[in-house]
């Protein structure tokens, strides 16, 4: 069995806000090692089915493992949740009681060295949720120009020395290739004034290459470009009752959850100096409370929950 250790958020909250109806059909987008799998299919008879997605076949091995013993039906199918129409429509479902989405990375994937995601040890540069696929961090590092560097540090890690940083990789690849995580953290720590690596009271500040290693893990996976148009298949599959759960670990893409869920729950959009609708636009769900985090008591047993943000919304109308 692989050992895929990962803590799942807010667990319980999840299963508290998807769960409506023990004999549905429930859709976890983001598969992991099941944790949340594992909670929803304790509140589910055994007609009711869990349809599991991850893009990570690791994350599909350790999950067959977790559910082989679970009382409701299981499928699980390596794929990227961008495909979650195709998904949907290959296994013969219309609509759905649930849809989760846990984003970013996953805790194995931290901490599997060889995989390249951390940037506090040396390995590959990689950083591939599907390693099926070809195009890694290696590419990006060595192939970027200056310019387009420059744009994923400062729009997806919000790097203040994104230009500095950009300009160091590419000066430091003329010498040679950059093939390492820590090849690449040097190159960052060299490119950022001393005077910003502490705060006032010299306490130390996050480490800048945190924010570049998200920056390129987002561009190496594509993880912003398919959320939206994910959440958009999501509410056209919810059943009427049904209900969307998706968990976020940083602003962009809260941002991106936020104003999708805002989007469908919006009734008519006429300018204001209209006396009556005449776009006939109607709410398609309604929000479930505003944004949830972590309890003290979670954080205390996984810091990792700390940026954690859970928003959900119900389905109340099909369009």
């Amino acid at each position: 069995m692989i050992n895929f250790k990962h803590l799942s958020v807010m667990a319980d909250e999840t299963v508290n806000l998807i769960v409506t109806n023990p004999h549905g059909t429930y859709v976890d987008c983001t598969l992991g090692g099941a944790g949340h799998s594992l909670k929803i299919a304790e509140h589910l008879e055994p007609n009711g089915l869990i349809i599991g997605i991850d893009q990570d076949t690791d994350a599909i091995a350790a999950a067959e493992e977790r559910l082989q013993n679970v009382s409701c039906n299981v499928k699980l199918i390596h794929d990227n949740f961008s495909r979650l129409d195709a998904i949907l429509d290959d296994c013969g479902i219309d609509k759905v009681d649930g849809i989760l989405f846990d984003l970013g990375v996953s805790s194995h994937q931290i901490d599997t060295v060889e995989r390249g995601f951390s940037y506090m040890h040396d390995a590959p540069l990689d950083m591939r949720m599907d390693t099926t696929k070809s195009f890694t961090a290696l590419n990006v590092v060595n192939d970027y120009d200056e310019d387009r560097l420059y744009k994923i540090f400062h729009n997806y890690g919000e790097e203040r020395f994104s230009r500095r940083i950009a300009r160091a990789i590419v000066e430091a690849r003329k010498e040679k290739k950059i093939n390492t995580t820590g090849e690449l953290v040097k190159i960052i720590e060299k490119s950022i004034p001393h005077i910003n690596k502490t705060n006032q009271t010299n306490q130390k500040i996050g480490h800048p290459a945190k924010r570049i290693f998200q920056a390129i893990r987002i561009e190496v996976n594509n993880e912003l470009g398919v959320l939206e148009g994910a959440i958009t298949t999501a509410v056209k599959r919810l059943k009427i009752g049904g209900r969307i759960v998706v968990i976020t670990f940083h602003s962009l893409e809260d941002r991106i959850v936020k104003t999708a869920f805002k989007t469908f729950a919006t009734g008519c959009i006429c300018p204001k100096s209209l006396p009556v609708c005449v776009c006939n636009h109607k709410a398609e769900i309604k929000l479930i409370g505003k944004s949830i985090t972590a309890t003290e008591a979670e954080l205390k047993n996984n810091s990792r929950a700390k940026s954690a943000k859970l928003r959900a919304a119900e389905k109340i109308l099909d369009i």
